[in-house]
């Protein structure tokens, strides 16, 4: 895990409201950009962000192309966050 990548893409609310939309399960990029008051281009941007950052995955059905959350790396980031506090040790 590229944590340094990661957190810088954690670090924008956009991103962090995209993660949370995709918690609700698959979405177009399309159907994300409608959340938000920016352009397509903008939206298109922060996925390429979370996508390299490994935090959402793609698929393309069709002429679209579906966004999915990536839970294993966020939980990467909760364990070394874990790890830090102490909680790891008794």
């Amino acid at each position: 895990m590229a944590l340094q990548q990661t957190l810088r893409a954690l670090s924008d609310p956009i991103r962090r409201q995209i993660l949370e939309l995709l918690q609700q399960g698959s979405m177009s990029a399309g159907e994300i950009t409608a959340h938000f008051p920016v352009t397509a281009a903008s939206i298109s941007r922060h996925l390429s962000v979370l996508k390299e950052a490994g935090l959402i995955r793609d698929s393309r059905q069709g002429k679209f192309i579906y966004y999915t959350l990536n839970t294993s790396v966020l939980e990467d980031v909760l364990r070394w966050i874990s790890a830090l506090k102490g909680d790891d040790q008794p």
